[in-house]
C-alpha cells in the first residue's frame, strides 16, 4: 500500500499516519475535556452576572449551602441521644460478692454499714454505670442526653445522672454516713464491685443518628421550569448565588447515571474533530510543503493539541482561571517558523477547540482571538530578541483592552461598572503576559526539539565575530567578501518574490565555509601564484568539488542547523566543474569522460531560498570576471547564466517559478549595475585654454 500514491509526494501509507495523528489528537483532547458534563461557568456572590440572561431549562430544587446544611447536622448532633443497653443482671452479681466477702462485716466498723455500702451501689446501679472512655467523651457536653434501654422500654436520662466507675467510687465516699470512715473503706478495694451496666448499642445508634441526618431537607425551594433567575449585568446577590449553585449541582447530578447515554461527549468529540479536521484541510489544500513534511505537521498539532489539553485541564478540574494560559504562545511560534496565515489558523483551532468546554465562551474567544492577533501582527518581521518582548507586552495591553470591551457591553452605566468592576480577570491577564516572556527560552526548545530554525538564530548566526567566519576573513578574505556580497544579492531577490531574506543572506555567509580548508585553490583568493598549474584536470576538479563535502564537516562541527546545511550542500546542486570538465574533455576529445569526477555531489536546491543562492552565487563569481562592465554585459551575463540553471534542470526539485526567476533577473542586473557602475570621465582642460583662463584672471 506505501507504494500508491495519494500524491506526488504522498503515499497512501503516509495519508493515514496522518489520519492517526488527527484521530489521536481528537481522542486526547476529548479525554481531557470535562467528563460528567459538569457546567462551567462561575458565579461571584456580590459580582455581576458576566454571562447570557439566564433562565431555568428545567425544574430545580434550591439547595441549601454546605454551611447551612452543616449548622442543622450540627443542631442535630446535640439533640442526637445514643442508645446504651443496662444490664439488669450486673447489680445482682456484684452486690451479692460484696455481701460474700464481707459477710463478717468491715473490720473496724458494725454490720450494719454491710447494708448501707450494698443501699449504695444499689443506687449506682439503678442510675447506670457506663465505660469511662465513653463518659469522658459524653460528660464533656454536660447538657447531653442519652437512652437507657431496659427490656423493651427506651428511657431517656441526662448525662450528669450516670456514673463512670471512676465517679461512682468517688461518690460513695460523699456519703455522710462513709465518708468519716474514708480510711478503713479504702482498705476494703470497693471499687472492684463498681462496674459498667450500661453498653453502647452501636447498630441502633447509628440507626438513629441515620434517620435523624436523612430528615434534614436539602432544599429551602424549588425553581419552575423557564423562570428568569439572573439578566447579564445584574448584580448575584446571595439568593441568586443560591439558586445559581443549585442549577449546577442538579445538573451534575443529573449526569451521574452511567446507564444514560453522555450526548455532551458525542457532541465535544465532533466539533473537536471538525476542528481539526478543516485545519488538516487547510493545510492539504494551501499549505502542502508543511502537510507533506513530517516535523512540521507534527510540531503543529502538538502546539495545538498540547496547549488545548492543558487549558481542558485547567477547566476539568477547575484548579486555575483558563485567561492564565499564554495561548498567544500558540500563534507565536507558528509564525516565527512558518507563516501569518497558519499561525492565525492555529490559534483559531486551538481556542475554539477550548470554548468547546466552556458555558459562556464569548468572552473567551474575543479576549483570545484578539490577542492571538496582536501577537501575529506584532511579529510580521522577527529580527531581534526585544520583539518578542514587545509582542508580550502589546499582547498583554490588547487582551486587557478586549476584557474591557466584554465588560463594558454588559453594563448600562458607567457608575455601576465603577462600582461593580471585576478586576480578577485583568490580574490573571497580566499573569499570561508575564508568562509570554517565556517565549523566547521556549523558542530555544522548539528549536532544538522540532528542528526548525528561527530568525533570531539566523541574526545570531550572521555575527561576524563568529569562530568560522571569522576565520573565513583572515584565511579566505576573497570568499569572505564574496559570501557577503551573494547574501546581499540574494536578499534582494528573496525580499522581491517574498521569500525569507534572512534565512538565505545566513546561508550565503555559510555556503562556501569550506573553502577556508585550501583557500589558495580558489581565484578569489589567489594573488599571483595559481596552484592548479601544478596538478591535472580530475584532481582540481576534485579539490574544488571537496569544498561542499569539506563545508558540510564543519557544519558538523559547528553545530551549525541542517537549513545552513542545505544551503552548503545545494549550491551547486549536481552541477560540475565546469572549467576543467571543458579543458579535459578539449584536450581528450576521443576520449569518454567520467562526469563524476567533475560532478558535485548536490543534491538540487529544494527550497526557493537555495535557489535564489544558486543564482546569486553564480552570477556574483562569473561578474568577477567580465571585461567590461556595461548595462549590456551585466544584462547578457545574468541571462546566460541564469537560463543554462534552468535548462540544465537544478530548479525542478524547487518550488520556484518562472515569474520569481524574472524578478531575480531584473534585480540581480540592476544591484550589479550599481556595484559595478563607471564613474563620470572628467574632461581635461587643454593647454590653451588653460592659458587664456589665467590671462582673463
Amino acid at each position: 500500500m506505501s507504494k500508491i500514491k495519494f500524491s506526488d509526494d504522498i503515499t497512501w501509507h503516509d495519508l493515514l499516519v496522518r489520519i492517526a495523528l488527527v484521530v489521536c489528537g481528537v481522542i486526547l483532547i476529548v479525554w481531557s475535556m470535562p467528563h460528567d458534563s459538569q457546567v462551567t461557568f462561575k458565579a461571584e456572590q456580590g459580582k455581576p452576572w458576566r454571562h447570557a440572561d439566564f433562565t431555568a431549562p428545567f425544574d430545580f430544587p434550591i439547595y441549601k449551602s454546605d454551611v447551612a446544611i452543616q449548622a442543622e447536622r450540627d443542631s442535630i448532633m446535640r439533640q442526637y441521644e445514643p442508645y446504651y443497653g443496662l444490664d439488669t443482671e450486673k447489680e445482682g452479681k456484684m452486690i451479692s460478692k460484696f455481701t460474700t466477702d464481707f459477710a463478717s462485716g468491715i473490720p473496724g466498723l458494725t454490720p450494719d454499714y454491710i447494708s448501707i455500702i450494698a443501699n449504695r451501689l444499689h443506687n449506682f446501679y439503678q442510675q447506670g454505670i457506663m465505660a469511662s472512655a465513653q463518659y469522658d467523651d459524653l460528660i464533656k457536653d454536660t447538657t447531653r442526653m442519652i437512652r437507657i434501654v431496659s427490656g423493651k422500654e427506651a428511657t431517656s436520662s441526662h448525662i450528669t445522672s450516670v456514673y463512670s466507675p471512676k465517679s461512682a467510687y468517688e461518690q460513695l465516699f460523699q456519703d455522710p454516713m462513709l465518708i468519716q470512715h474514708r480510711a478503713l473503706l479504702q482498705r476494703c478495694n470497693l471499687n472492684d464491685y463498681i462496674v459498667p451496666n450500661l453498653t453502647y448499642e452501636k447498630e441502633r445508634s447509628e440507626s438513629s443518628l441515620r434517620d435523624l441526618l436523612e430528615s434534614i431537607p436539602l432544599a429551602s425551594g424549588v425553581v419552575q421550569r423557564g423562570q428568569k433567575v439572573v439578566d447579564r449585568g445584574q448584580i448575584v446577590d446571595e439568593k441568586t448565588y443560591r439558586i445559581i449553585e443549585s442549577f449546577v449541582k442538579e445538573t451534575e447530578r443529573r449526569q451521574t447515571d452511567d446507564s444514560q447515554f453522555n450526548t455532551r461527549l458525542v457532541g465535544e468529540a465532533l466539533l473537536t474533530l471538525l476542528f481539526i479536521g478543516a485545519f488538516t484541510l487547510y493545510l492539504s489544500l494551501f499549505r502542502k510543503d508543511y502537510f507533506e513534511r513530517w516535523r512540521s505537521i507534527v510540531m503543529l498539532y502538538a502546539t495545538i493539541v498540547g496547549f488545548a489539553v492543558i487549558a481542558l485541564t485547567m477547566v476539568s478540574h477547575n484548579v486555575l482561571h483558563v485567561y492564565l494560559l499564554p495561548f498567544a504562545m500558540v500563534p507565536i511560534f507558528i509564525r516565527v517558523f512558518m507563516d501569518s496565515r497558519t499561525a492565525f489558523m492555529a490559534h483559531n483551532t486551538t481556542i475554539f477547540i477550548v470554548a468547546i468546554a466552556l458555558q459562556h465562551p464569548l468572552e473567551f474567544l474575543v479576549v483570545e482571538e484578539i490577542a492571538g492577533l496582536a501577537a501575529i501582527f506584532s511579529l510580521r518581521e522577527l529580527s531581534s530578541r526585544s520583539q518578542l518582548f514587545k509582542t508580550a507586552i502589546i499582547v498583554t495591553l490588547c487582551a486587557m483592552a478586549a476584557n474591557l470591551g466584554t465588560q463594558l457591553t454588559a453594563h448600562l452605566s458607567s457608575s455601576s461598572f465603577l462600582q461593580t468592576i471585576d478586576t480578577s480577570e485583568y490580574n490573571y491577564l497580566m499573569v499570561n503576559g508575564a508568562l509570554l516572556f517565556c517565549s523566547y527560552p521556549l523558542l530555544y526548545l522548539f528549536e532544538r526539539f522540532f528542528g526548525f530554525t528561527s530568525n533570531i538564530t539566523l541574526i545570531e548566526l550572521s555575527d561576524m565575530s563568529k569562530d568560522i567566519l571569522r576565520r573565513m576573513s583572515e584565511v579566505a578574505p576573497g570568499t569572505f567578501q564574496h559570501s557577503i556580497q551573494v547574501g546581499n544579492l540574494a536578499a534582494e531577490i528573496a525580499n522581491k518574490i517574498g521569500a525569507k531574506a534572512q534565512l538565505v543572506r545566513t546561508g550565503a555567509l555559510y555556503h562556501d565555509i569550506g573553502k577556508t580548508q585550501n583557500p589558495i585553490y580558489f581565484t578569489e583568493n589567489q594573488s599571483g601564484v595559481n596552484p592548479h598549474e601544478n596538478l591535472s584536470y580530475i584532481d582540481s576538479a576534485q579539490v574544488i568539488i571537496s569544498h561542499v563535502t569539506d563545508g558540510l564537516k564543519l557544519a558538523d562541527k559547528y553545530n551549525l542547523p541542517d537549513v545552513i546545511r542545505d544551503f552548503i550542500a545545494t549550491h551547486h546542486g549536481q552541477g560540475k566543474a565546469k572549467y576543467f570538465y571543458v579543458k579535459y574533455k578539449n584536450e581528450h576529445p576521443d576520449e569518454d569522460v567520467d562526469d563524476l569526477l567533475f560532478t558535485y555531489p548536490g543534491p538540487n536546491p529544494f527550497t526557493r531560498e537555495q535557489a535564489i543562492l544558486m543564482m546569486a552565487d553564480a552570477v556574483e563569481a562569473a561578474s568577477r570576471s567580465l571585461p567590461d562592465y556595461t548595462e549590456q554585459s551585466i544584462r547578457d551575463l545574468v541571462n546566460r547564466i541564469l537560463d543554462s540553471q534552468v535548462a540544465d534542470g537544478y530548479f525542478r526539485e524547487c518550488p520556484i517559478t518562472f515569474r520569481d526567476i524574472q524578478y531575480a533577473k531584473t534585480v540581480l542586473i540592476e544591484k550589479l549595475k550599481t556595484i559595478y557602475h563607471t564613474r563620470i570621465s572628467y574632461p581635461e582642460l587643454k593647454k590653451q585654454d588653460k592659458q587664456e583662463t589665467t590671462t582673463q584672471q
